[in-house]
């Protein structure tokens, strides 16, 4: 079982930055895949970024040279540096954890309770 808590959301201008935080519970962090989705109010969740128990990332393209994710597996913490914001980035950001993981919302078992991102233009 993996619980998890993100942090970091709020309100920013566009062209602004934000770092969102994703803390996990358990001693296994390590193995996990960890993923970032997020939705938008009357929109599906979207893909925005993972990386494998090996470091390997993948982006959606929407957020592509924009966004960097990083885990760091001492402080069982996964990150998602957001530059360039845009008023479309303005969304519920959730993190994702599971042992294989993948690029959609169903190849995760374990999902935190999100944090909002606004941007403003």
């Amino acid at each position: 079982q993996v619980q998890l808590v993100e942090s970091g959301g709020g309100l920013v201008q566009a062209g602004g930055s934000l770092r969102l935080s994703c803390a996990a519970s358990g001693r296994t962090f390590s193995s996990y895949a960890m993923a970032w989705f997020r939705q938008a109010p009357g929109k599906v969740r979207e893909f925005v970024s993972t990386i494998t128990r090996t470091g390997r990332t993948t982006y959606g393209d929407s957020v592509k040279g924009r966004f960097t994710i990083s885990r760091d597996n001492v402080k069982n913490t996964v990150y998602l540096q957001m530059n360039s914001l845009k008023p479309e980035d303005t969304a519920a950001y959730y993190c994702a954890a599971d042992l294989v993981g993948g690029l959609a919302e169903n190849d995760y078992a374990y999902w935190g309770q999100g944090t909002q991102v606004t941007v403003s233009s």
